[in-house]
């Protein structure tokens, strides 16, 4: 009797601060990309690709020989660009040569087809593009024609040729393995050397020199671009390189090349 009832009891519980009433300490974290230190991202300014003309530029910059292969060879699709490590193969006759490096090539890749620069037969068609599409080639360089254009149109996959011609092989290949070498328009190209190709045409890197090549043509690409923003700001080219004191610098000493302003300059007008 002397015990006091329960229910008279405080409620402790309610005396409790609730749970959700306390302070969303989370929410009071500054937020990350708010804080002073934290540095916002760089862009990219490194190009999408490295064009047959900035590779050629930086080639004779490094002093490395240009082997460039024929203007005659044209991209099937116009504005097409490819570039990678070369599958060189010499097309005699028969398309397994060509399945057969379809099937070893790495994602990435560009065939490179040596027909002895023939006009008579077209080596590579819609199949054969077709299948090194989908085993991830990067493209088709061929010393001879194609066929099928409209077809290649529609597969998409960057194929440089000498030009179209409706017949097929009619040749007998001889007996004997696949010839995993190539020569193109008299140039020695070799497995896992750098190809690139576009509009302009298609230059072949040895590959112990592809990364200073590349590293070199982005830096040039860099360079042009940010000449032709200031042209287009009001800053004519003559202007930026200086051209009025090359001018008196030559007449000075006609020796003095537009080469040599340039080189003590940075510009990239010319290499």
């Amino acid at each position: 009797m002397a015990q006091p009832d329960a229910a008279a009891q405080p409620d402790t519980a309610a005396a409790q601060p609730d749970a959700a009433a306390q302070p969303d300490t989370a929410a009071a974290q500054p937020d990350a990309a708010a804080h002073p230190n934290t540095a916002p991202a760089q862009p990219n300014t490194a190009p999408a690709h490295i064009s047959t003309a900035a590779a050629a530029d930086a080639l004779v910059r490094l002093g490395l020989p240009a082997n460039t292969a024929s203007a005659a060879f044209r991209p099937v699709i116009p504005g097409a660009h490819a570039s990678g490590p070369a599958m060189p193969i010499t097309h005699l006759g028969s398309v397994d040569v060509l399945l057969e490096t379809i099937a070893e090539a790495q994602p990435g890749a560009i065939m490179v087809v040596d027909n002895g620069g023939r006009h008579d037969e077209a080596c590579v068609g819609d199949l054969l593009t077709l299948e090194a599409k989908l085993a991830g080639l990067a493209g088709i360089v061929i010393w001879g024609c194609h066929r099928d254009t409209a077809q290649l149109v529609d597969i998409g996959l960057p194929v440089f040729s000498l030009g179209a011609y409706p017949r097929g092989p009619i040749r007998i290949p001889p007996a004997g393995p696949a010839m995993r070498t190539a020569i193109i328009d008299g140039i020695p190209v070799q497995h896992d050397d750098w190809v690139i190709a576009d509009d302009d045409g298609i230059l072949f890197v040895p590959a112990a020199s592809a990364a200073a090549v590349r590293e070199s043509a982005a830096s040039i690409i860099q360079t042009e671009q940010a000449q032709s923003q200031r042209m287009l700001d009001g800053a004519s080219l003559r202007d930026q390189i200086g051209f009025a004191d090359y001018l008196a610098e030559r007449a000075a000493n006609p020796t003095y090349s537009l080469r040599d302003h340039l080189k003590a300059r940075g510009g990239a007008v010319e290499t």
